[in-house]
């Protein structure tokens, strides 16, 4: 008799094994559609694809993070849990370097999609997750990017819960990129943290 974590663990890795069977059947008719119809883009069009791709890989230093999460009692990384998931799980996901160069190497931005030969491919998010080495990754979490993507601000303001004034004063230019000083973002997450800590004392 198995254990009901074992049990669990089996009931997963058959789901899994259907959904990457039904992703080979939809693969298969995408690429038979395709090769049989060809695209549907507009007469004379002319693609936009750079002879030439710049991947940046650089993986920020996380160790603050760390040394802040392992600081906190058990109470406290519970509620983060509950309001968060399994964000805190990235922390300790490497970056594959020649994974991104691959993958940049095929990326096609007319289409939004990969593309080997004449066949385009849309990796499903399972397969994404296996590529990635990121099993445990939960879709509509925040982590995940939606299809309606929010200007820099906007998604600070609602990752934050602070002001627009707050944001905007607080945005600064790096190189071609908008970004918030780690200094800031250290002292919210701190009083943040203190902030719960008396709700939750005077519940």
């Amino acid at each position: 008799m198995c254990s009901p974590e074992l049990n669990s663990k089996i009931v997963m890795a058959n789901e899994l094994l259907d959904k990457v069977e039904d992703n080979a059947i939809v693969r298969i008719w995408s690429e038979k559609v395709q090769l049989e119809k060809g695209d549907s883009l507009a007469k004379d069009y002319v693609s936009d694809l750079w002879d030439y791709t710049r991947v940046s890989v650089t993986q920020n230093s996380l160790q603050e993070f760390k040394e802040i999460w392992d600081k906190w009692n058990d109470e406290t990384k519970q509620l983060f849990y509950s309001n968060y998931g399994d964000l805190l799980y990235l922390l300790d996901v490497k970056v594959d370097e020649q994974l991104f160069w691959a993958l940049a190497q095929y990326w096609n931005p007319a289409y939004s999609c990969f593309t080997f030969g004449r066949v385009d491919l849309v990796p499903t998010v399972e397969e994404y997750t296996a590529l990635l080495h990121c099993p445990r990754l939960q879709v509509e979490k925040a982590y995940f990017r939606a299809t309606y993507v929010p200007t820099f601000w906007k998604k600070l303001m609602n990752i934050t819960g602070m002001s627009e004034q707050w944001i905007t004063t607080g945005i600064k230019q790096k190189r071609e990129c908008k970004c918030i000083p780690w200094k800031n973002l250290r002292d919210l997450i701190l009083a943040h943290r203190m902030g719960k800590r008396r709700s939750m004392c005077l519940l």
